[in-house]
């Protein structure tokens, strides 16, 4: 009986702390959130004379500040070619279910689509796993986990009217549970394409793709360099067709390292808000002392997230 009441003496404390621990780190994530400066209407994007017309539902955040959520809070190596980001309304990007589309440019010519009706997305899937584990060894050696290639989690698709690329693959990050889903477009144009990676769990693959038809229509090129403007004459063509873009031939350059995920401190919030949430349910709110160890845990955060100070 002791032994009993000792064990649920101890549990109460334990949870207490940890759920000291959880408000302490949403205040923490919350000061972050509100440093973030976000943006709606028409964009003009930095590369590739484009424009980005932030479709309904969505709020923009620029590269400067996408790149440090991306590299600090979520744990991706440093990319500076990322312009910017669409981040869903009513998702914080410290949030645990946050996710967001990530918006680059890349001026490597123009893109010919003419193998687009032929290529076979099942052979190609295969290729795509090959080429993804011998880009294992390089990301351990960088001190990053390891990726496996799961599968399609939408099957490549060619719009030809809007020159628009766009599918998904389900990825698993070393030994994760959780897998993650990468849902790449590609905006074709005269010179380049731009590059919109939704950065995502696979459960949120129904929430990813429901938003798909507003941004296929949400960046295009300004006149002059869309699609249609190519001059054979003059432009560059690309050293890559459709079925180079699906299945990463033009990232050779830098590797799998392109692939993004989420990682880092902001998934502990949901994990401490889980025992929060339990000792609210078995013996509702109780006075919280903050311990030293959550000081420990945002000492840490200031150092990786320092820019946002």
């Amino acid at each position: 009986m002791k032994k009993t009441l000792l064990f649920l003496l101890l549990s109460v404390i334990s949870i207490s702390k940890i759920t000291a621990q959880a408000d302490t780190l949403a205040a923490y994530y919350d000061k972050i959130e509100k440093s973030f400066n976000y943006e709606s209407g028409k964009i003009k994007l930095t590369e590739g004379d484009g424009t980005l017309n932030v479709p309904k539902g969505f709020k923009f955040l620029n590269g400067e500040q996408t790149q440090n959520i991306l590299s600090n809070l979520w744990g991706n190596p440093e990319d500076k070619s990322v312009l910017g980001s669409l981040v869903p309304d009513g998702k914080g990007v410290t949030h645990a279910d946050s996710w967001m589309f990530v918006i680059s440019y890349q001026g490597d010519g123009y893109v010919k689509d003419d193998d687009a009706d032929d290529i076979d997305y099942d052979d190609l899937l295969k290729t795509m796993k090959e080429d993804v584990a011998s880009e294992n060894e390089e990301r351990k050696k960088a001190g990053y986990p390891e990726v496996q290639l799961i599968g399609w989690a939408s099957t490549p698709f060619y719009d030809n009217n809007l020159k628009v690329l766009h599918w998904a693959k389900e990825l698993q990050f070393g030994q994760d549970k959780e897998h993650t889903l990468n849902y790449d477009l590609r905006v074709l144009g005269r010179k380049g394409m731009y590059n919109i990676s939704a950065v995502a769990g696979v459960q949120q693959l129904a929430e990813v793709k429901a938003s798909i038809p507003g941004i296929v229509k949400s960046v295009e090129f300004n006149d002059g360099n869309k699609y249609l403007d190519f001059d054979a004459d003059t432009d560059t063509v690309a050293a890559w067709t459709i079925g180079g873009l699906v299945a990463g031939k033009v990232l050779a350059k830098v590797g799998f390292f392109a692939i993004l995920a989420k990682f880092g401190k902001v998934i502990v919030i949901g994990i401490i808000a889980a025992f929060a949430a339990l000792k609210k349910f078995l013996f509702g709110k109780k006075d919280q002392v903050v311990t030293r160890p959550i000081e420990e845990e945002t000492a840490l955060l200031d150092e990786h997230n320092s820019t946002e100070e």
